[in-house]
């Protein structure tokens, strides 16, 4: 049994080429359509100094998911300081 991806209710279908469009202008290629949609949580800032190292590593991380053929978007959560 095929499991079918949580993300192709967004990216398939007659009813959703508005979320098509959402996503192609977040970026997304025609060949990741229908692919799985990876997130990448980042606590980089420029105001934790032992944060902004975090920003090139979540780059890395982009890069390598969009290799292998899908989506990577990266979003920020709190960054803890100790200040």
């Amino acid at each position: 049994m095929i499991k079918r991806l949580r993300s192709t209710t967004s990216t398939s279908g007659r009813r959703m080429a508005g979320a098509r469009a959402l996503w192609r202008a977040a970026g997304m290629k025609n060949e990741q359509m229908g692919k799985p949609v990876i997130a990448i949580v980042n606590s980089f800032t420029q105001f934790v100094p032992g944060h902004v190292h975090l920003h090139e590593i979540g780059q890395k991380i982009k890069v390598e998911i969009e290799k292998l053929g899908c989506f990577a978007a990266e979003f920020d959560t709190i960054a803890i300081d100790d200040g």
